[in-house]
């Protein structure tokens, strides 16, 4: 024992790493270095030192640290009311342009996401907007989409065989080989059972703005491009 030099050591300190015997040896070591006997996570440990129980410790930290950011972002407090003030902005304009704007608690991956802004200069929006090509497994996001702008053009980079990046055309190349005709764009219905699920058709010659009247839309949209041939399980409201 490193305290009272008399008796077989039993303990060792997890932080100083000092031995002891019992528990009244521990209680004086701990007040003789003003130690507070608990594990130094963030010591430094040399390479020629370092193990697996080292690595193992240092993956646990940062699951503890990834775990506490995510319950302080979770928690309501955190979001400013700049911030509350700015959603509770954006759903009154799109309340205003017959848009159901739905917000989601701050936490969830898609707020976090959201770069949909409002120009109030041009008095329209800029949304942040997901594209899924579901039979090429491809997922695009974009950012700062006019709402004026047609879904025709939208999806002129992705689909189109002249227009389209070479890179995109390969990957999504069962679209770009398809008939234009062949081409649909879905958008889940919000706010249904999940044995009932369904999709409005979009109307791809109409401006994003136009398509989106009289939806619910959570966050930011997500449109579904499919080829009507192909898209099994995805039913078409009224069919």
């Amino acid at each position: 024992c490193e305290t009272c030099s008399e008796e077989e050591a039993k303990y060792r300190c997890p932080r100083c790493m000092k031995y002891s015997c019992s528990l009244l040896c521990v209680k004086k070591h701990k007040l003789a270095l003003s130690c507070n006997g608990v594990r130094d996570k963030t010591a430094f440990v040399s390479v020629n030192e370092f193990t697996d129980l080292n690595l193992l410790s240092d993956y646990r930290f940062l699951e503890d640290v990834g775990r506490t950011a995510d319950a302080a972002a979770r928690h309501f407090t955190t979001q400013s009311s700049t911030a509350r003030r700015l959603m509770s902005f954006l759903r009154n304009k799109a309340e205003k342009c017959s848009i159901d704007l739905r917000i989601l608690p701050v936490g969830f991956t898609k707020r976090r996401e959201n770069s949909t802004t409002f120009n109030r200069t041009e008095d329209k929006f800029y949304w942040h907007l997901k594209l899924v090509f579901p039979h090429s497994h491809a997922e695009y996001i974009l950012k700062r989409v006019p709402d004026d702008r047609t879904l025709a053009d939208i999806l002129k980079p992705y689909i189109d065989p002249v227009e389209s990046d070479p890179v995109v055309c390969q990957r999504l190349k069962i679209y770009t080989a398809a008939p234009q005709s062949d081409v649909q764009i879905l958008m889940k219905i919000e706010n249904r059972r999940k044995n009932s699920v369904r999709y409005n058709e979009l109307d791809a010659s109409r401006s994003l703005l136009d398509n989106l009247k009289g939806k619910v839309v959570i966050e930011y949209p997500t449109l579904f491009v499919v080829l009507r041939t192909l898209k099994h399980g995805m039913v078409v409201l009224g069919q």
